[in-house]
């Protein structure tokens, strides 16, 4: 395959670069405390960001005009992608509803009421989180406990789920719950989109040590759900899993954020007694492997989109994308921070070296193995479904959900 720009596809990029210089936001111009992410000045700015990238066409490119995208083609996507992450701008609040969440309501929804839903999403108007992991099943997707019961046209929802990202800054999100407890837990799930100020629910935010409060819990007390906010069939909600974790992952390991060359230009400012860290043959060698992962996973990126591009779902690629590139990042983090010495130490956006990025993926860097499945459940998807591999014994497969000890 070239990976080389066509005439057309570098037309094109050369248009986008163009247009990104002169369109997106100036986050200096925010206050220092608002430049981060999770931040209402941040949010703000990459809502009015949405909005643009929208208007000018370049919101879900490869959407249908009528679901509020371009209809254009999936390597005008992947260009405006690269050029937008090239450019430095970071935006976590949208990839949720657009990468994950909406597609899936898209393929297992058709009634209006939930299609309308997706062009305010695409303009930047509604954020959306996903609601899936709870405490006693993270990874596990299928375990979760929380209950709902059907009463004529509702449902009533109550549990608790959590690690929720941007729950609370989100206007919608995809929930899952647990319909029929007397079927094996894959059997009797259900998927439901709501309203996040749906009364019975509260969101409360969690303190990470990186500062920020991404995450969040979410409980759930009586919460009533009207029926024609169902995604997919009762009891079939383990499919709209998997579609969702399937553009999770792949989403994840496509992810933009710091790599080998930020490491080089990183250890050329940091000076030695012969020279610079960069002349240290053993950091030479941690940055030729920072490269290989980061070129394997790129390459591991055009398999996924060429699955897309033939309208096929993402495959266990996006599971070793994102075991790549949660190794690498925290690798990269470790070795930032010991390199900066005492000054590592230091997180600022005014003082710090790329304003902080470095200590910010270091103190983020060991839930990113956990997060979208663990490096465990990675393994096992590349080891059964790329290896042929037999699968891990499995105690309670077939068994009702109700007779699975909890641990209680």
């Amino acid at each position: 395959m070239n990976f080389e720009d066509s005439p057309e596809e570098a037309a094109y990029r050369a248009k986008v670069r163009s247009w990104i210089a002169a369109s997106k936001p100036d986050l200096q111009e925010l206050p220092v405390d608002q430049r981060l992410v999770w931040t209402d000045g941040h949010k703000n700015a990459m809502r009015q960001w949405q909005a643009t990238k929208s208007d000018a066409g370049y919101a879900c490119i490869t959407w249908s005009k009528e679901s509020g995208g371009a209809g254009g083609t999936q390597i005008e996507d992947v260009i405006f992608s690269q050029e937008e992450t090239a450019a430095g701008i970071h935006d976590p609040y949208y990839i949720t509803g657009l990468k994950m969440l909406i597609p899936a309501i898209r393929k297992f929804n058709d009634d209006p009421k939930s299609l309308a839903r997706v062009p305010p999403a695409v303009r930047g108007e509604e954020i959306w989180c996903q609601l899936f992991s709870e405490p006693a099943s993270g990874s596990d997707s299928a375990g979760l406990r929380t209950m709902a019961v059907r009463d004529g046209d509702e449902w009533a929802i109550n549990g608790q789920k959590v690690w929720n990202s941007g729950a609370a800054h989100a206007d919608y999100g995809l929930l899952i719950t647990r319909t029929d407890p007397d079927k094996p837990k894959h059997k009797g799930l259900t998927a439901f989109w709501l309203k996040m100020d749906t009364p019975g629910l509260e969101v409360r935010p969690i303190k990470t040590m990186g500062g920020d409060s991404e995450l969040n819990e979410v409980f759930f007390d009586d919460v009533r759900i009207p029926d024609d906010q169902r995604v997919g069939e009762v009891d079939d909600g383990w499919s709209v899993v998997i579609t969702t974790l399937m553009n999770e992952r792949a989403a994840i390991g496509q992810s933009a954020g710091l790599t080998w060359s930020d490491m080089m230009d990183l250890g050329a400012s940091v000076p030695t007694d012969d020279g610079t860290v960069m002349d240290d043959p053993a950091f030479r060698d941690f940055i030729a492997d920072l490269y290989v992962d980061a070129e394997a996973r790129r390459l591991i990126g055009f398999r996924i989109l060429t699955a897309i591009s033939r309208g096929e779902p993402p495959g266990p690629e996006g599971s070793a994308g994102k075991l790549i590139w949660s190794g690498l990042t925290q690798g990269l983090g470790s070795e930032a921070v010991d390199l900066l010495g005492h000054y590592g130490i230091v997180q600022d956006s005014e003082l710090s070296p790329r304003g902080g990025a470095f200590q910010q993926r270091f103190l983020w860097s060991a839930g990113l193995r956990i997060g979208g499945g663990t490096d465990e459940i990675q393994k096992n998807v590349i080891a059964e479904r790329v290896l042929g591999l037999p699968g891990d014994v499995r105690v309670d497969k077939g068994v009702p959900f109700r007779e699975i000890p909890s641990g209680r």
